[in-house]
């Protein structure tokens, strides 16, 4: 290879190193520059939003930002995100807007307004979500009263669509009061389907507890108690626990080893159904 040729591409070498720096810090800057200077470049995104006002400040912050990444990919999931926050900045303006402020009362004015302007986003949101095939989607719209939600959400059973904890958490809501042992059996596997470091859900363990209580199980009641202590579940304490649920010593010890193994298998993310049976 000649010098001549060397430099060339040692040239080019640096010209592509440098156009690669420029776009990731380009990249970088747009991501990490202020809520401010976003609402300057868009400022369509800050319209009828309680701009200046110390009150709903963070749920503000994360609307604004969530509808940047809405406005750079408008994605059914991202539109999702958005919607969730305009429900949090919502919640907290319904509070803010009965706060008389001390000075500028058109503050005031304009939590109305921004309050006002959420409903309408919310509003707007649904209805373009409306067809959504997202599984999370389209169980939200069914928590909603959409009945043909629900049924979309339920010809999911089964599919890989709905294999996630929290999806088969919805799914066992749903049989809760038509198959108890169907019930169980989802929630079983909805806890298999943890990973290791994942955060699991109190509410599926104590939605088996709950189960087998009202089945006068005492054995499982008793397991899932003691599991879910560990997972932050509110529980009784162990005394409690040992006058609801009267068994040996020795079959006490024998439950509580296996309420360990459980713990153990979720943490570690390799928990199976057989472990809880």
């Amino acid at each position: 290879m000649n010098s001549t040729f060397k430099v060339k591409v040692t040239a080019r070498f640096k010209l592509l190193t440098v156009l690669s720096c420029a776009l990731l810090l380009s990249g970088c800057f747009e991501r990490h520059r202020s809520t401010d200077s976003l609402c300057e470049s868009y400022p369509e995104i800050c319209a009828n939003l309680n701009v200046n006002d110390g009150q709903c400040r963070l749920q503000r912050a994360n609307l604004i930002w969530k509808r940047y990444d809405v406005l750079k990919n408008p994605i059914d999931s991202e539109k999702f995100k958005e919607l969730k926050f305009t429900h949090n900045y919502q919640m907290c303006l319904e509070y803010a807007a009965r706060i008389e402020p001390t000075e500028l009362k058109e503050r005031k004015t304009n939590r109305m307004k921004a309050l006002i302007h959420s409903y309408d986003s919310i509003d707007r949101l649904n209805k373009e979500l409306a067809e959504s095939i997202d599984p999370e989607i389209i169980y939200y719209r069914w928590s909603q009263g959409d009945k043909r939600a629900m049924r979309q959400f339920l010809k999911l059973e089964g599919k890989p669509a709905l294999e996630t904890p929290d999806l088969q958490l919805a799914l066992a809501t749903y049989y809760s009061g038509k198959d108890q042992t169907k019930t169980l059996t989802i929630l079983l596997h909805a806890l298999s389907l943890y990973e290791k470091g994942d955060t699991v859900k109190p509410e599926i363990i104590q939605s088996l507890a709950t189960i087998y209580h009202q089945q006068k199980n005492n054995t499982h009641a008793y397991l899932w108690s003691i599991v879910g202590a560990e997972f932050d579940m509110p529980v009784a304490s162990k005394e409690k626990l040992a006058s609801f649920y009267p068994m040996t010593d020795n079959k006490r010890e024998h439950i509580e080893q296996q309420a360990e193994t459980i713990i153990k298998a979720l943490k570690q993310g390799r928990f199976t159904a057989s472990l809880g049976q």
